[in-house]
């Protein structure tokens, strides 16, 4: 088919590069404008904007779609259908209209849970035993448009972000594959998404990264899986922040953020946390134990 391809992060890299391998022709690559990065804080293209360019395909970075210039320039395309995954630009009805069979959006969730911009990360906050990928046919509405097809996935109780993240983008790159093929012969249907089970995902925001030893243990160590790399989660140390990339639930209580044993065991709202891999600020990530060789903390030290 003849495709518009729209998305940003590492997540669509995969969706546009099996698209392409399929054999379908894409006309054209809607991206976010490159922003400043890194320590020069130059301006980078993003993950798609930069694959795309490697296979030399024409990108196109508005800062808004919602201008009738940009709107007739999508329409001119002529596109049999445009395919959205993780876009971060709002598409008017215009452009939702443009396509022959309009907006496809690759979801990393199984809608209606977790509808919204962090699917991943909420469904492991949340503690689900599944997650899993729904292609679906976009309306005006915050993802509220009919199922046409859903894959689901068995979460391991360990799953973390960066993990579920390469999983559902390899399910999602095969999964629009297959709606394509469905759709190219007549056999791909649709269906109303139930209203009952509809959770919004919320943006991650840098406040929810500090932790509040108060919490449960098992919900603190599920941040911990659910919130690394970005934003990080972590705890005051001495005036240091440690970050926390990695961690056990164990038994114990206490006042919460009390270090309760010298292998750094700390109680929490229920049972207590035992950090086991760990980052300073500047340094290299190291095993938990391997800082507290240098840098000891004493039993009964109340964190932050």
């Amino acid at each position: 088919m003849k495709l518009v391809f729209m998305g940003t992060p590492d997540f669509a890299v995969a969706i546009l590069d099996s698209l392409l391998s399929a054999g379908h022709e894409i006309v054209a690559v809607y991206s976010q404008p490159p922003r400043p990065a890194g320590r020069g804080h130059k301006e980078q293209p993003s993950p798609v904007h930069a694959f795309a360019a490697t296979r030399g395909l024409a990108v196109r970075t508005p800062l808004t779609l919602r201008s009738p210039e940009e709107q007739a320039a999508f329409a001119a395309l002529n596109a049999d259908a445009a395919i959205v995954a993780a876009y971060g630009l709002i598409l008017p009805q215009a452009v939702l209209d443009a396509p022959r069979h309009g907006c496809l959006n690759v979801h990393a969730s199984l809608l209606p849970r977790w509808r919204g911009a962090a699917p991943i990360q909420r469904a492991i906050l949340a503690g689900d035993v599944e997650s899993g990928v729904t292609i679906m046919q976009m309306e005006a509405g915050l993802d509220t448009g009919p199922i046409l097809l859903l894959r689901s996935l068995p979460l391991p109780p360990d799953v973390t972000a960066p993990w579920l993240h390469d999983r559902l983008a390899e399910q999602g790159a095969g999964l629009i594959v297959t709606a394509l093929e469905k759709l190219g012969d007549g056999t791909l249907t649709a269906r109303p998404q139930p209203e009952e089970g509809t959770i919004y995902a919320a943006k991650l925001t840098r406040d929810e990264a500090r932790i509040d030893w108060t919490l449960p243990a098992r919900q603190i160590e599920r941040q911990v899986r659910a919130l690394n790399p970005w934003p990080g989660v972590w705890f005051d140390l001495g005036g240091e922040r440690i970050k926390v990339l990695n961690a056990t639930v164990e038994t114990g209580q206490g006042q919460p953020g009390t270090v309760l044993d010298d292998g750094l065991r700390i109680a929490c709202g229920t049972d207590s946390l035992r950090p086991l891999r760990v980052q300073r600020p500047g340094k290299a990530p190291m095993e938990a134990i391997e800082m507290l060789r240098g840098h000891p903390v004493t039993v009964g030290t109340v964190l932050g």
